[in-house]
């Protein structure tokens, strides 16, 4: 039996250079500096950092891994999960505000739009690695972290993890009928432990 478990976290430190990258801009490229502070300010206080997540048994065959509430066929999450006996499966999320920043810009400044989409693609990766490090230290290993997606994972996956960690009630993440997320800077994943707890 396995238990759902949900965590709220204050903002992890903004990492400038990072969603620069995300934007494809340099620093100092017309202003951009000035600009991105401002969107910063902007979206401060408007971001939330949630995560709901569960621990499953894990066992592997070949290229199948059971789960208990899915068997998934995949070699590269088979490869991912190796050694592993149990399966920390998540869904995190800095909420919807975001969206309706990046359209409300996609309209007046696409130049600051395309900032929040980077500020938000930097700040549910942070929450992710903040989630992922908090998870090392309850475990003797882990392995790095595997979305649906990602090589031969299948997206549909996404499903299964939303139904199962009930992800709607709980942190207000939905799935349509094209696989996208709602709010759209949220993320699904596997995180691998080859030992029990500490």
């Amino acid at each position: 039996m396995y238990t759902i478990l949900q965590k709220s976290y204050s903002a992890p430190k903004v990492n400038v250079k990072e969603i620069l990258r995300y934007a494809g801009v340099k620093e100092g490229d017309g202003g951009i500096s000035e600009l991105l502070k401002e969107c910063l300010i902007e979206v401060e206080n408007e971001l939330v950092y949630r995560v709901c997540y569960a621990e499953f048994n894990c066992k592997i065959y070949g290229e199948i891994i059971d789960l208990e509430f899915v068997k998934i066929n995949s070699k590269n999450l088979s490869s991912n999960l190796k050694n592993a006996n149990k399966c920390i499966v998540f869904c995190a999320t800095i909420g919807a505000k975001i969206d309706r920043l990046i359209a409300k810009y996609s309209v007046i400044s696409p130049l600051k739009a395309l900032l929040f989409q980077a500020i938000g693609a930097e700040r549910i990766e942070s929450l992710c690695n903040l989630f992922n490090n908090e998870i090392k230290q309850s475990y003797n290993a882990v392995k790095p972290r595997f979305s649906p997606g990602y090589g031969d994972l299948r997206v549909e996956l996404q499903r299964e993890i939303i139904e199962v960690l009930g992800a709607n009630k709980r942190i207000g993440v939905t799935l349509n009928e094209s696989l996208l997320m709602s709010p759209s800077k949220s993320v699904t994943a596997f995180i691998g432990a080859n030992s029990s707890e500490k």
